[in-house]
Order: C-alpha cells, then sequence, then structure tokens
C-alpha cells in the first residue's frame, strides 16, 4: 500500500510540547514563536523531517501555522480543515482561528502585547509573507525576530532524517520538451527581467527544468534541492549526489554545475557581490534567500518563479499523456465502483474500500503497461459523517462502515509516468433520501456549469468561480474551499498559479490542467463533492460571435451515480451534457472492459429518461 491508516496525531502531545517550546522561548529571549506548516522550499508536499507543525499540535493537515505565545496558543487553519483540526488538537492547549479571516499577520497586528518579540525561522516564511507580518507587527508595536536554529527542532528529539529518494530522469517521450531547452527559455526570463539570476526554491520548478523525478516526499515524486539559474553561463543545481546514480549524475552534469544543497547561501552570496541584482519571486522564495543576499551587497529583483507559467501550460506530449493516464484511470475506477455496488452495506468499511481502489489502480497500470507509481495523496475516503469532513484522512481510529443509505465519498488520484489524476465520486449505498438528490444534483450542476463555460482570453480563475456555485447559492448553500486547481503532469497534483477560486487571480491559458470539483457539506450528516479534471482548451470561434472564447476539455472518465441525480432539476441542455459525456465514457472505456464491470458500466452509463 501507498498509503498507512496508522494514527499519527496525538492531541495529548500538544501540551508537554508546547511546554518545552516556551521553555526554549525564554532561553532565546522571545515572546512568541511562530510555527508554519512548511519546509525551506515552500511548498504543500513536505517530507516527515519538516512536519513541525504536526509534531507539536497533532494536526496533520496540508496547510496551516500555529503561534505560541508565553500565555496562549493558536493554530490557524482553513475551511477545510475546521472539523480535522477541532479534532486532532487538544482544546485546552491550542485556540483554533481562521487561516483566512484571521490569520497570523491579522492576529498579531490586533492582539501580540505591545512591545513582544516574535521569532521565526527565515527558512520557513516567503518574501512575501514576511513583508505582511512585519508590517502588521510594526503597527503593533512588535517585533519580528529571525531565529536561524529552530526552536521546534531543538526540542524534536526523535526528528527523522532528511530524505534521500532516489531521483531519475523523466524521458523526453513523456516530458515533451529537453530539459536544455527549458533552461535556455529561463535564461531569457531571468535577463528580461532584469536579473543576473534566480533560485528554483520550488522542488516541482526543479523536476520541471531539469526533467527529473524523485521519491522525497509522499505521493508526489519530487527530488528536493535548489537550482540558481543564471541569465548568462550554466547553472547550479544544489542536490545531494547521494539521490544520484551514475546515469542520472551524468545526465545532470551535462545540463548544470551540480553542489551540494549546504552551500547555496556561499554561492549565492558571491553572486550578490557587488550590487548584482538577484531575482527572486516574493511569494515561493524563503525570507532567507533574501537576507542572504542583501547582507552580500545584491539588490532584490522581484521576479516570479521562470518555471512556473510555462509548467502549468502543458505541451501536446504532456497532454495527450494526461488522456492516457485518465483513461487508464477510469477504467480502474469503474472496476472500483462496480465492485463497490455489488457490496452489501454493512460489509465494506473506508479502509477496505481504499485498498481495493489502490489494488483496482496497480491491477489495470499493470495489465495496460503503465504501472502505477504512486496514489497522488492519501485517498480521501468518508462514509456518512466522515464524507462531510472535507481533507478526511481516514485511520484505524476513525474506520467506519458504509451503512444502508448512507452516502460515501471517495476523493483519490494516481500518478503514472505519463500523468497525475485526481477525481471524487460521492455514491449512495442503499437509497437516497430526497435533500441527498437534490443536493447531490446542484452540485453536478455547478460541475456542469464550469465544464461548459465559454470565456475570453485574460478571465481568471475568479470570474469563473461563480458558475460552479450559482446552483448552491440560489438554495442558500456553499462550500468552503477553492472550485478548482491546478495540476502537475507526472508532479504535484495540486499545482500554481492557475486555480477557480474566490483567490484565482492568474489568468487561464490554454493547455493549463485544473479540477472542477464543486461540493456540498452537512456537518454529522454527509458530504458530497464531484470532481473532473479539466484542460483549457484554445480560443476558437462561436458562430455568429464576435470574439474567440476558450472552452475546457474533460479529460476525466467515470460515470456519475445516476440515483443521486434528480433529473426534474436538470435542464434541457444540461441532461443533453450529461448525455453525452455518459456516452463518452462508455465508448471510451468499454473495450478496456470485460465482465460484470463492462456490464455495470453499459448500465450506468444509458441515457437518463
Amino acid at each position: 500500500m501507498f498509503q498507512s491508516f496508522d494514527v499519527t496525531a496525538d492531541p495529548g502531545q500538544g501540551i508537554s510540547r508546547v511546554g518545552r517550546l516556551r521553555e526554549a522561548l525564554l532561553k532565546a529571549n522571545l515572546d512568541g514563536y511562530l510555527i508554519p506548516r512548511a519546509d525551506e522550499h515552500q511548498g504543500e508536499y513536505v517530507a516527515p523531517s519538516s512536519e513541525r507543525l504536526a509534531w507539536l499540535t497533532g494536526f496533520t493537515g496540508s496547510a496551516g501555522a500555529a503561534l505560541v505565545m508565553k500565555d496562549r496558543a493558536i493554530l490557524f487553519v482553513d475551511g477545510r480543515y475546521t472539523l480535522q483540526a477541532a479534532e486532532q488538537t487538544d482544546p485546552s492547549t491550542f485556540t483554533v482561528e481562521s487561516l483566512i479571516e484571521n490569520p497570523p499577520k491579522a492576529w498579531i497586528g490586533q492582539n501580540a502585547p505591545k512591545g513582544a518579540r516574535i521569532g521565526f525561522d527565515p527558512w520557513l516564511h516567503t518574501i512575501a509573507e514576511l513583508r505582511a507580518l512585519r508590517k502588521a507587527a510594526a503597527e503593533r508595536g512588535v517585533e519580528m525576530v529571525p531565529v536561524d536554529d529552530n526552536l521546534v527542532d531543538s526540542i524534536w528529539d526523535d526528528r527523522p532524517a532528511p530524505p534521500l529518494g532516489p531521483a531519475r530522469i523523466q524521458p523526453k517521450e513523456y516530458a515533451g520538451e529537453l530539459a536544455s531547452a527549458k533552461l535556455e527559455r529561463m535564461a531569457e526570463t531571468v535577463r528580461e527581467g532584469g536579473a543576473d539570476c534566480t533560485v528554483l526554491t520550488d522542488p516541482s520548478s526543479l523536476a520541471w527544468a531539469f526533467n527529473i523525478r524523485g521519491q522525497d516526499v509522499p505521493h508526489t515524486p519530487l527530488a528536493l534541492g535548489f537550482a540558481l539559474i543564471p541569465g548568462e553561463g550554466r547553472p547550479i543545481l544544489f542536490i545531494d549526489k547521494r539521490k544520484l546514480d551514475r546515469e542520472t549524475e551524468a545526465y545532470l552534469t551535462q545540463l548544470a554545475d551540480l553542489k551540494a544543497p549546504s552551500t547555496l547561501d556561499d554561492v549565492l552570496a558571491e553572486r550578490a557581490e557587488g550590487g548584482n541584482a538577484i531575482g527572486l519571486d516574493p511569494v515561493l522564495v524563503a525570507e532567507r534567500l533574501r537576507q542572504v543576499a542583501e547582507q552580500a551587497g545584491g539588490s532584490i529583483v522581484d521576479l516570479g518563479d521562470p518555471a512556473r507559467l510555462p509548467r502549468a501550460i502543458k505541451n501536446a506530449t504532456e497532454l495527450e499523456g494526461a488522456r492516457a493516464a485518465h483513461r487508464r484511470d477510469g477504467v480502474a475506477m469503474v472496476r472500483f465502483l462496480s465492485w463497490l455496488d455489488r457490496q452489501n452495506p454493512g460489509t465494506v468499511d473506508e479502509i477496505s474500500a481504499v485498498r481495493k481502489l489502490e489494488e483496482s489502480r496497480a491491477d489495470t497500470g499493470q495489465e495496460l503497461q503503465m504501472p502505477l507509481r504512486d496514489i497522488s495523496f492519501d485517498t480521501i475516503s468518508g462514509a456518512g459523517p466522515n464524507g462531510a469532513i472535507i481533507h478526511y484522512r481516514v485511520t484505524t481510529k476513525t474506520n467506519r462502515t458504509l451503512g444502508q443509505n448512507e452516502l460515501y465519498l471517495v476523493d483519490s488520484g494516481a500518478q503514472y509516468e505519463d500523468g497525475t489524476t485526481d477525481i471524487t465520486r460521492t455514491v449512495i449505498s442503499g437509497t437516497p433520501d430526497d435533500e441527498m438528490r437534490e443536493r447531490y444534483t446542484r452540485v453536478l450542476k455547478g460541475l456542469i456549469a464550469l465544464t461548459t463555460v465559454r470565456f475570453p482570453k485574460g478571465t481568471r480563475g475568479m470570474d469563473l468561480d461563480p458558475f460552479a456555485r450559482h446552483a448552491l447559492w440560489q438554495a442558500g448553500l456553499d462550500y468552503a474551499h477553492g472550485t478548482g486547481h491546478g495540476v502537475g503532469s507526472y508532479l504535484a497534483v495540486h499545482e500554481g498559479p492557475q486555480r477557480v477560486a474566490k483567490t484565482g487571480t492568474q489568468a487561464l491559458e490554454a493547455g493549463m490542467i485544473l479540477s472542477n470539483e464543486p461540493g456540498y457539506y452537512k456537518p454529522g450528516g454527509y458530504g458530497i463533492r464531484l470532481e473532473n479534471l479539466i484542460v483549457v482548451e484554445p480560443a476558437t470561434a462561436i458562430e455568429g460571435g464576435e470574439i474567440d472564447m476558450h472552452g475546457f476539455e474533460t479529460l476525466t472518465l467515470c460515470p456519475f451515480d445516476r440515483r443521486l441525480i434528480d433529473t426534474a432539476l436538470l435542464s434541457t441542455q444540461e441532461r443533453a451534457w450529461l448525455n453525452a459525456y455518459h456516452a463518452q465514457v462508455r465508448d471510451t472505456l468499454s473495450p478496456l472492459l470485460d465482465g460484470e464491470a463492462l456490464g455495470w458500466l453499459e448500465k450506468v452509463t444509458a441515457p437518463l429518461d
């Protein structure tokens, strides 16, 4: 299994660990300490050795922060994790606040004692984050103090060693472009940005730029490291050579000079000497690198990561790989869902369902000659009320049986060498009630609305987000997460800068892959989420129109549960789209299926009455 079901959160440890951290605060002459859920690369995916927030608080979500003061401790989480945070932390130790409505900068600006000194690790916060924190703190008379030696690490006695997963080459037949060509394009971006060089700190950018993949973090094929990309000359790749076999090292040596990650500070300081302009992405790069460059006499240029947007715009090879991955994944999902539909209520639990789904993906990948490399994240397998926990992670402690007349939400994905998948389906075990059908159908209407929208060049994700929410809003309902995130090409299942959300400011461009996942969650009752991956199509003319418009191609191939659809709530156009989609799923997947799975697929994709 690629997924563990062990209970990793321990709320009971919070009080003692916070107590030890407060002792460290006194020794450092600090009044507080800020602990983000981040590592030196500022990514969502971190190695066990960087899970400081989880170790300190018990909270295991993928986003959050804690602020430990002398007399109180606050955990900040977003709407996806409100229920999870309450279950995983000790309420006598931590107060839970909204990461969106009252983030650390706002809390410090309003509540920190005047004159307080709050410490932070400059490797774990971005340049932009520190700008905002310092501004809010200064207005309160609070000083933000960089601490070179992380205080959590100083009390974490059994901290795991940093990862040394092997790195390997991602061949051109899947990448679609040579790394040398990518590096040349990035060097041109550096020159155009008025910088002498830039530093890549995002491991996804490293993987894309050098056409390599690794095994340093769970479920995402990343090799942790850094790269210095000059406007002129050879790049420098900072990576631990113990991760490289002879072939990979020889390949990388042709592209860049190889150095140990521990030398990055010295190399950057040398580059910055004499007032050279260092391009750093304020949203992605650690505050520590700004300090190093400026202290060496360099000037800082705000320069976006030159790999981020090109990485998001998939080339023809990557898009064809994504389509192939989704055909394969569709077969695995149909086999799994048809199996699940044959089981009697009360005979399957959340963990056994996850095991069966992973087995289906592994068997299908082997059969279709593209092995499953990993799952793309821990499967969200929520029966009944557990489905209402937006980012629920099943453990041996929380494992629940799929009961009679209950909804089951399964959000999962796979990592194949030719593409990354992410799909959510909600199904009924038994017979749904009228409320379930009504709310499922409203979520489905939102998915269809986003799928079928046409939009002009320059449209941002935030402009499209209301389409997915409209049917829910009309009934006084909503969901506390974004509608869509970017997805990588055998890379991160959550990829920027593209997203469909209230904060999605990036214009959508042809070739970008996004998720389309509206939902509805009834605490203590059930959760509904439906998710397909979609790709932005080139803008084309509309008959009789005056402006070329983009649209979306749907990549995901898997039926929706007809038993949960209230057809009276669907418009003629929505019904036509659903029938056409189900016909496409049936026609594409049927040749790859047989037996009970094929019979089930033919039944569930029949046209709606």
